[in-house]
């Protein structure tokens, strides 16, 4: 198994912490390592629905990022994904406050790949669960081809 380079996590974590998207829900790339990632939000007023609790829509959203990151983590260089598909099981509500979403790999081929999130509050409850499938795209920049250092050791 490759090594991931500390360097590159750090740089690439706050290009995905800096990106619109993140800013704009106020998502957070915490932890990457090889196979898993972290993200986490604080919800807002402006992440709830009518009824007073997080819309699905923020959760859906971290359920997608966690997964996305912990399969990104182990592509090669010069590969990147995209989402084919994404399944979120709601299991309890959330009025307000700081949910983690941890994605974990479950495998990733040279074309597609599937992943796992578990959702939880900030007492630790499991809120949601999330699968989703992602495709495997050869020849994959960032936007402005930023100087990286290398992904593995």
């Amino acid at each position: 198994m490759k090594k991931l380079n500390p360097e590159y996590v750090k740089a690439v974590t706050g290009l995905a912490n800096e990106s619109p998207y993140f800013r704009h829900l106020g998502m957070v790339l915490s932890e990457l390592s090889p196979g898993q990632a972290l993200v986490e939000i604080r919800s807002r007023g402006h992440h709830l629905q009518i009824y007073g609790n997080v819309h699905g829509g923020v959760i859906a959203s971290l359920a997608d990022t966690a997964i996305f990151w912990s399969l990104f983590s182990e592509l090669d260089e010069s590969a990147g994904i995209t989402t084919v598909d994404l399944k979120v099981n709601y299991l309890a509500p959330v009025a307000d406050g700081r949910l983690s979403a941890r994605g974990r790999r479950i495998r990733l081929g040279r074309t597609l790949g599937l992943g796992e999130t578990e959702i939880v509050n900030g007492e630790g409850k499991l809120v949601a669960h999330g699968t989703s499938s992602v495709i495997v795209l050869p020849g994959f920049h960032f936007p402005g081809n930023p100087k990286l250092p290398p992904k593995f050791l």
